[in-house]
């Protein structure tokens, strides 16, 4: 159990892990004079997470490293998401914890655009063109030709740090921008309108792009099954940048095969990698993407700005952290 006041800055270890990350590097570039050390595997957490009186870390965290972490004190995560965390246990532990909340935002919502703009300029089927040599012809079919976005409807189911960046994107696009939240307290800018989640079943019909920015909980898990997708117009579009669970994958596909909806930008899916197995492979009428969009050559730097708030947060004493979780 972590006792005692918070290490002063000669006194301090700093341990930051993940597999592709370079923070250890980037920090070093600081000159901040802070002991720090790097791994990129969880058997090298597990064997060194005993030095670290600051831990810097996201996927690679399981709840049993903290009956080896006598030293931590705080743990920084590197993700905005803190499922992974048993937050009961760090209150009892005594170790702080704060989320990288806000170091993606802009990309996120930039990634978000990209899909939407990808599909309706159907660019992922000119990539796969490209690959085959051929100059596709010009479309008879209007409704099955590239389309625009001005004057068209977003719906943006979590309006947060990221539905509003997300949503400032969609209006220099002309869009429509609506946004979903849970109460409608609040400025609504730059969103044209903002509703509660309640209203989330009625904006379906009229919706011709629904994108999820939202976190994942009780009430998001599952939000998008049969009935949401049968309930959206057959040329509208499905952006997921939030959690795979939000969406039922197996509805999703029977939609996009059948050709219920127009179109779906996946970034994330229920199990990740997705299976080679898994049939939104094989759908035309999808984009996919690894989990990256909140990916940016920023990141890092990103991550130690929040870093450092906090620790000088901690060692002014202060109470409360940014982001802070426990």
């Amino acid at each position: 159990m972590a006792t005692g006041s918070f290490p002063a800055k000669d006194k301090l270890t700093i341990g930051f892990a993940h597999a592709a990350y370079q923070l250890g590097a980037r920090f070093a570039l600081r000159n901040s004079g802070i002991n720090a050390f790097e791994v990129r595997n969880f058997a090298g957490l597990e064997a060194r997470i005993g030095e670290a009186d600051v831990l810097v870390v996201s996927g690679m965290w399981q709840n049993t490293l903290l009956a080896k972490a006598p030293r931590l004190r705080f743990l920084q995560s590197i993700s905005a998401g803190v499922n992974q965390y048993d937050q009961a246990l760090f209150r009892a532990q005594g170790v702080r914890l704060a989320s990288a909340q806000g170091v993606n935002e802009v990309a996120v919502a930039e990634h978000a655009m990209a899909l939407m703009l990808g599909l309706r300029r159907h660019l992922h089927t000119a990539r796969d063109n490209q690959r085959a040599k051929h100059w596709r012809p010009m479309i008879a079919d209007i409704p099955a030709r590239e389309d625009e976005l001005a004057g068209k409807t977003l719906v943006i189911v979590g309006y947060g740090r990221i539905g509003k960046r997300l949503a400032k994107l969609a209006k220099a696009f002309d869009m429509r921008v609506i946004g979903l939240r849970r109460s409608t307290g609040g400025a609504s800018a730059p969103a044209d309108e903002v509703r509660t989640m309640a209203e989330f079943s009625s904006l379906l019909p009229v919706a011709d792009v629904v994108a999820l920015t939202c976190p994942l909980t009780p009430e998001t898990t599952g939000l998008i099954g049969a009935a949401a997708l049968g309930a959206m117009k057959r040329s509208a579009l499905l952006i997921n940048v939030a959690r795979g669970p939000v969406v039922n994958e197996a509805a999703l596909i029977e939609a996009l095969q059948k050709g219920a909806i127009g179109g779906a930008g996946i970034d994330v899916t229920v199990e990740e990698p997705l299976p080679v197995e898994s049939a939104l492979w094989g759908c035309g009428n999808a984009l996919i993407t690894p989990h990256t969009a909140g990916e940016t050559q920023a990141y890092e730097d990103n991550v130690l700005d929040i870093l450092m708030e906090n620790l000088d947060r901690l060692w002014r004493g202060e109470a409360s952290l940014r982001n802070e979780i426990v």
